[in-house]
């Protein structure tokens, strides 16, 4: 029976006392199960089944010791960080000094670290630094707290810390400032979330500011963002401006993080206090603004009417209006007509004479009162769209109205050249994306847009004919009646042989968010003599 004689390292695995060397020679590993026979007994290969030869003194290979494991506090001497007013207390409770000239700043649990070296703004790593690592503080704080604040460089977490209380808070920071900060936050998102509270407190700049935000959001309801203060960057300029009082009122106040979109109530007292605006300025008809209370920026309306029924003069007594009561310049893009054709209808209002029809006598005295009154008030821009009608060529000549010439109120018309436009022959798909644009711009611009949309031709008798209008019947795509604010159809029967019957518009509301109001509105006039839409008195009728 063979007796152990000693027990060393196992030349086959990594094990350091677990290969027992026996009285006989024989050498046998409780670690990896290797049997390796006295010396020269055997060839090199299986072992297995070789019985022992006695009186011979194994000679085992020797293993090379492994290095010494990378041990950041190594030669690190803790002291305070004079010129940012952090104490020795909190420097040798993160691990964090100095080695000569450099500062050590240790990682998971001292395995690695982040070098800054000596007084410039240059950093390099050291030990096992890889995607593993944790946050800097980490390991300085066990799971599973109250309260966790998540700071932007290693400076920031020490300094918070020493403000907030020694081991009071759990204070960590993201390895590379706000570019890695996400990052950093996804690859140790079990440890933070085990807290009940993570308060995020980077930088103020832009980027620091939306790092936080987008960090924050993998939160949700637990999560909260500390609120700048003017002049103080992040938790290293309060610790040296003496303001801990201020930071710490500002991480308990930190606001609870919302996603984008959602506000809370009580944030909107000064919002709902404010008068609520009737319009911005009211239509020309009055029977129109009891149902409408008027024209509203930031508002999309849509007008419909079959083929040829006097939807552009409607638009241009609108517009006529608006240039009269307000100081507001006007954008139209009368896509049917040349800007000539355009001015001169415009100037009709003004002159009250159909001065676009050749048989129209006017005086030059008259021509030129009706262009001061209208294209001369330097109020008005045209759109020439000779060859120009694709949707982005239309939005951006929308946003450059809005933007640059400072339109508040843009007229389209109509939608339908512009979907024709379009290669695809998509018209629904080509109507979603010229609505969803052009809803996108109103917000984004705050103008109030007026568009011109054809309608479907009915089963019965056609809009010609005097037909209703509906929501249902807008050609082409629901999102034209979706994403308007308010929509508005007009009514004629063009074929009557009556002649009041015949140039007598019917307007009805289709659409109505802001008061919700809908039906027949008013009933217009159109005067052959003087091309102007006029209200009818109907109760005087």
């Amino acid at each position: 029976m063979a007796f152990v004689d000693t027990h060393v390292g196992c030349p086959k695995c990594d094990s350091s006392d677990a290969f027992a060397v026996n009285d006989n020679g024989w050498g046998h590993c409780f670690s990896c199960g290797s049997n390796i026979p006295p010396e020269g007994s055997v060839k090199s290969g299986s072992t297995e089944g070789v019985k022992p030869s006695s009186g011979r003194v194994v000679s085992l290979p020797t293993k090379t010791p492994p290095s010494t494991p990378y041990n950041a506090s190594q030669g690190v001497f803790y002291s305070n960080i004079t010129d940012r007013k952090i104490n020795s207390t909190v420097c040798e409770f993160y691990g964090v000094g100095k080695r000569g000239e450099d500062m050590v700043f240790p990682y998971n649990d001292n395995q690695a670290a982040k070098v800054r070296i000596g007084s410039q703004k240059k950093f390099k790593t050291e030990g096992d630094w890889g995607a593993s690592v944790q946050l800097f503080g980490q390991d300085k704080f066990p799971a599973g707290g109250n309260t966790v604040v998540v700071v932007e460089g290693e400076y920031d977490a020490l300094s918070a810390y020493q403000m907030l209380g020694v081991r009071k808070v759990s204070v960590v920071s993201v390895r590379n400032g706000a570019g890695t900060a996400l990052k950093d936050c996804k690859a140790n998102y079990e440890y933070l979330d085990t807290f009940k509270h993570v308060v995020f407190n980077f930088d103020s700049d832009p980027a620091g500011l939306q790092a936080q935000a987008d960090c924050a959001e993998l939160f949700s309801h637990k999560a909260s963002c500390v609120v700048p203060v003017n002049g103080l960057k992040d938790a290293s300029d309060f610790l040296q401006a003496n303001r801990t009082a201020d930071y710490l009122n500002a991480v308990k106040h930190a606001e609870r993080w919302t996603p984008d979109g959602i506000v809370a109530g009580s944030n909107l007292y000064e919002e709902v206090m404010k008068p609520v605006q009737k319009s911005d300025v009211d239509y020309p008809f009055t029977g129109l603004n009891k149902l409408t209370y008027g024209i509203r920026k930031e508002e999309l309306v849509t007008v419909t009417a079959g083929s040829g029924l006097g939807k552009s003069q409607f638009l241009r007594e609108i517009i006529w209006h608006i240039l009269q009561n307000t100081e507001s310049n006007i954008g139209m893009m009368f896509l049917e007509e040349s800007t000539r054709k355009t001015g001169l209808s415009l100037m009709s209002l003004a002159a009250d004479k159909p001065l676009h029809l050749p048989d129209c006598v006017s005086t030059q005295q008259e021509k030129d009162d009706a262009f001061n009154q209208t294209l001369g008030t330097d109020r008005l821009y045209l759109f020439d769209h000779f060859g120009s009608s694709d949707v982005d060529n239309i939005v951006n000549r929308v946003r450059y109205l809005a933007k640059v010439t400072r339109c508040d109120y843009v007229f389209v018309d109509h939608i339908s050249i512009i979907v024709s436009a379009q290669s695809n022959g998509d018209e629904r798909k080509a109507i979603d994306e010229i609505m969803t644009k052009l809803r996108m711009l109103v917000q984004e611009t705050g103008i109030a847009l007026v568009c011109v949309s054809h309608l479907k031709r009915p089963d019965s008798k056609g809009h010609e004919e005097g037909a209703a209008t509906s929501l249902a019947q807008l050609r082409g795509s629901g999102s034209i009646a979706q994403l308007s604010d308010m929509v508005i159809g007009l009514e004629r029967n063009g074929q009557a042989d009556d002649t009041t019957e015949r140039n007598t518009t019917y307007v009805r509301v289709l659409k109505n968010r802001f008061s919700g109001t809908t039906g027949k509105a008013c009933s217009l006039l159109y005067s052959l003599e003087t091309g102007r839409m006029t209200e009818i008195d109907e109760e005087a009728l």
